[in-house]
Formats: C-alpha cells, sequence, structure tokens
C-alpha cells in the first residue's frame, strides 16, 4: 500500500509522537490531514514548532476524538488513518479515570465506527506497553498477558481490544502498533528522561524522582515513527498487533546517570514521594522483543543497543538545551 495515493490522517497529529510521525509523512511526499485538538487559542501543539516548509503543507483539522461526527468528517477521503490521540499522563489516570474512558476507549470506537463505514483501507491504532503490567518474562513478546496496573493501561487495553473486534468482527484493516517508552524532542516533562534532563541542564545538583529500580525499554522517537510508517504499508500486517521497541532493558537510574554522563556533571538522585506510583500500580519491568517487527514490518532499531541510547539522548538533550522556555520555568516541579 502506498501512502502517497490521496490522503492520510494521523489523530493526535499535535502531539509528541503525533508530531514526529506527520513531519515524517509529510517529508515523505504525503497529502496529510492533520487533527489536532480544538482549543480556543488556534494553537496545533508541537506541530507550531515545525519548520515553514512543513508546516505549509499541513491540512489542520481542529476537533475532539471524543466527538464522534468530527471524527467521521475528518476522516472523509482518506485510505489510511493513523490514531495516535489520547490521554497518555499515568499519574493524571489516577485522579480522573473516566476521562480516559471517554477519550481513550470512546474516541476509538469513533475511530473504528468512521472507519467501517467510510471504508478506510488501513488503520493504525496506537497501544502501549503498559497493558503488559510488570513483565512475567523478558524480552516480552506480543503474546505477553495483559494486566491493568493503573487507569490508563486498562483504558488501553479496551482500546486495543476494541480495535481487534473490529478486525474481527467486520473485517476492518487494523493494525496494531504497541510501541515501548518512545522518548525524543517535544516530549513533555512529565515523562522521566526529560524530568532528567531539564532539571540537570538547570543546573540542579541533585534530581528529584520517583523510583529507580525499574527498567524500561526507551525508544528513540524516530524509529518509533518509522514503525508506524512501516505497518500502514506491510503487506499481511492486518489483523496484527506489533511491538516496536529497542530489544534493550535500562532502569530509571541507569538513565539518570548516561544522561549526567552526556552532560559532562554529577548530581545525586532524591526520592520525591510525589513521583511515586501507588505500590501496586508500579510497573516494574519492560522489555520489548522487536523481532515480529524485523519479520512483519521490516522495521529494526536505528537507536538500538548502548550506543543507539546515547546518541538518542544526545540528540534530546541537545533539543531541549535549545528549548530553554519549554522548561526553565521551576524545573524541579512535577507535572503530571
Amino acid at each position: 500500500m502506498g501512502l502517497t495515493n490521496g490522503p492520510v490522517l494521523v489523530t493526535g497529529a499535535d502531539g509528541f509522537i503525533g508530531s514526529h510521525l506527520t513531519e515524517l509523512l509529510v517529508k515523505q511526499g504525503c497529502q496529510v490531514r492533520a487533527f489536532v485538538y480544538y482549543n480556543a487559542f488556534g494553537g496545533a501543539g508541537w506541530l507550531d514548532q515545525l519548520k515553514p516548509d512543513i508546516r505549509s503543507q499541513l491540512h489542520l483539522v481542529y476537533g475532539d476524538i471524543r466527538d464522534g461526527a468530527a471524527v467521521k468528517q475528518a476522516m472523509k477521503g482518506c485510505h489510511t488513518v493513523f490514531h495516535l490521540a489520547a490521554l497518555v499522563g499515568i499519574p493524571y489516570s489516577y485522579l480522573a479515570p473516566e476521562s480516559y474512558i471517554d477519550t481513550n476507549i470512546k474516541g476509538t470506537l469513533h475511530v473504528l465506527q468512521a472507519a467501517r463505514e467510510l471504508g478506510v483501507e488501513r488503520i493504525v491504532h496506537t497501544s502501549t506497553s503498559e497493558v503488559y503490567g510488570t513483565a512475567r518474562y523478558v524480552p516480552m513478546t506480543e503474546e505477553h498477558p495483559f494486566l491493568g496496573q493503573s487507569p490508563y493501561s486498562a483504558s488501553k487495553i479496551g482500546a486495543d481490544q476494541l480495535a481487534l473486534s473490529f478486525y474481527y468482527a467486520y473485517g476492518l484493516p487494523v493494525v496494531i502498533l504497541r510501541p515501548f517508552n518512545t522518548y525524543g524532542p517535544r516530549q513533555s516533562r512529565r515523562a522521566v528522561l526529560p524530568t532528567i534532563i531539564t532539571q540537570l541542564l538547570a543546573g540542579a545538583d541533585s534530581i528529584r524522582l520517583g523510583s529507580v529500580l525499574p527498567t524500561r525499554d526507551f525508544t528513540y522517537v524516530q524509529d518509533t515513527v518509522r514503525g508506524f510508517t512501516a505497518a500502514a504499508q506491510a503487506v499481511g500486517a492486518i489483523g496484527h498487533t506489533v511491538h516496536i521497541g529497542s530489544g534493550r532493558e535500562t532502569s530509571i537510574g541507569e538513565a539518570a546517570a548516561l544522561v549526567a554522563e552526556l552532560l559532562g556533571v554529577e548530581a545525586a538522585i532524591e526520592s520525591d514521594t510525589a513521583r511515586m506510583r501507588p505500590a501496586g500500580s508500579e510497573v516494574e519491568r519492560l522489555w520489548a522483543d522487536p523481532s515480529k517487527a524485523k519479520q512483519l514490518l521490516g522495521w529494526e532499531p536505528k537507536y538500538g543497543g548502548a550506543d543507539g541510547l546515547r546518541r538518542g539522548l544526545a540528540e534530546t538533550i541537545e533539543w531541549f538545551a535549545s528549548m530553554p522556555s519549554a522548561w526553565q520555568a521551576e524545573p524541579q516541579s512535577y507535572t503530571i
């Protein structure tokens, strides 16, 4: 399937991963319809930071993924839909779980229903490694059992299963892409790597963190968005769930030490109880097996291994250093 044979829609195009995917699609010659969250200021999130030659090629559509009619209108004429719109902050899901059901599950339902009615050729639905909870075995394959340890992860399990149900019940051409712990430029300070980076850039001699023992499979955003375009085009991918991950396990503490090393500074780690997840909710271990992505999508991480993580973190640090307005105000404050 060719992505340049007509318009494609990206929901959540104004977010971290969505903006990088939108940018990549434009560079690949696609006609991109960017569905962004309506706001009275007319802002388009991170899309407003794109270079003018990229930004000018976008067809912005303002709306709300919770509005089925708006979703369907945005999708008309598009042959491929990349569905990324979601509430993703885990700490906020403890405070407002109903909003995650409305956005992540009902929003996905609106995408699926519209795609079915309009005859969309392929939907790439975004999952998350959080659906697994703490790893029962590593590296984790796509057959790993689900465990919703937060309202966020439970909402994404529901959305994933809903997407699969439309494939099995109606033959809807769905691919589920399951990224592990994506990081990179434009990521919110609520995520752990930007939290570490911005505190150190601000000159802190200690880093405020939650638990440093959990491990994550940190995957650079450019690798993640290449996974999306591969999933949209791969023959035989429909009906499958595919991991996008580096295939490497790194603890939060190790990541903090590596960032400090790259910046040439030393800093102690200060435990901040406000940043701790509830005891039963902490996902202690995540580590992807990305072999299915290689087999089915022809995808491999370009930022894999220890060297790839160093390169990805260096590029991320460089971006944050060039964008002090994104973090300078109270860099050690906790953002949920």
